[in-house]
């Protein structure tokens, strides 16, 4: 049965208060794995809910507005390419593993074929990393990986660089392993774009709520017309954004290029909304007992993993550009 997206979208808020900001990471991981959301997009007859695009969009969209910690993106990764790959009794346990909730990791900066897997989020408590390279694709014990800390401004996640030291159990090779790559990838750039704009929407709601209490000369700041403009502006930014969010999402037939010129665009509408935001709070939101910045920091972060906006607007450009010549 196909849930429809409002119906996920309520249990997503009862799940996870946006008034909650980064709550405790292994609480939250431990609610992730009781809803199912680590199965929700695994077929059916591999023991998933068999749910599509929309589904992923709303999981990752909720988890940004409250700014959840955890390694949920990666974690959807690894299944993901489990899924993909062509079934074995170890790959299937793998699957069940990380479908009830191990922890199994993957690199979000989406380079393929370096030493180092870098942004490897929460792989300190990974029992496995999904290791991608030019015509292979791995999954390999963290016991057999060195791992190092990677210092990260956005403290709703914690990020590593993994070495990988043996080969990991193969998953596809050649063109098959490059068809599986593409998919995660796009994947993972969805889920970076539902997190972006979960996140913008929160923030928006938190200023405007501030404005509407915050008084300057005897009058609620939300009266000053100046200032209602710069939240109209944002609104519309966010609006257009999310509609493209849900166009994708619902597509079957998502492109890599479409996907990461959605990735931009989202995370370029986030950062100028908690950008906005510091400044529509005045002096409190410059301060880091006000939650402003966790906004800003995760923007940055989602801006740069997977790709920046200069790349994915080349690649977009290019995709469209062979089209039109085609």
């Amino acid at each position: 049965m196909i849930l429809s997206r409002a119906e996920l979208a309520a249990a997503a808020e009862q799940a996870f208060d946006p008034q909650v900001l980064a709550p405790d990471g292994s609480a939250s991981w431990q609610v992730i794995a009781e809803m199912g959301w680590l199965a929700m997009c695994v077929p059916e007859d591999r023991g998933g809910l068999g749910q599509g695009g929309e589904a992923r969009a709303v999981i990752h969209h909720a988890l940004g507005r409250a700014l959840v910690p955890g390694p949920m993106i990666a974690q959807m990764m690894a299944i993901d390419a489990l899924t993909l790959a062509a079934p074995s009794q170890e790959s299937e346990a793998l699957l069940e593993a990380a479908m009830g909730g191990e922890v199994m990791t993957a690199s979000l900066a989406g380079n393929v074929g370096s030493e180092w897997l870098e942004a490897v989020p929460d792989a300190d408590r990974a029992s496995h990393v999904l290791v991608i390279e030019d015509g292979r694709v791995s999954i390999a014990p963290i016991a057999q990986c060195e791992v190092r800390p990677r210092e990260a401004w956005d403290e709703t996640r914690r990020l590593f660089d993994v070495r990988p030291r043996a080969p990991g159990l193969t998953l596809a090779e050649g063109q098959a392993a490059r068809d599986i790559w593409q998919t995660v990838r796009t994947r993972m750039l969805l889920a970076l774009a539902a997190d972006a704009l979960g996140g913008a929407e929160a923030a928006l709601a938190m200023t405007i709520d501030y404005l509407g209490t915050r008084r300057q000369f005897d009058r609620p700041l939300a009266m000053f017309q100046a200032l209602k403009h710069r939240c109209a502006d944002m609104r519309v930014a966010i609006s257009l954004a999310d509609a493209l969010l849900w166009q994708e999402a619902a597509s079957p037939a998502l492109s890599q290029a479409r996907a990461g010129a959605l990735k931009a665009q989202a995370c370029r509408v986030y950062k100028q909304v908690a950008e906005e935001a510091i400044q529509l709070h005045g002096g409190i939101g410059l301060t880091l007992e006000h939650p402003c910045h966790l906004f800003l920091k995760r923007a940055f972060l989602n801006c740069a993993l997977g790709g920046d906006a200069d790349h994915w607007e080349e690649q977009s450009g290019r995709a469209l550009l062979e089209r039109l010549s085609a």
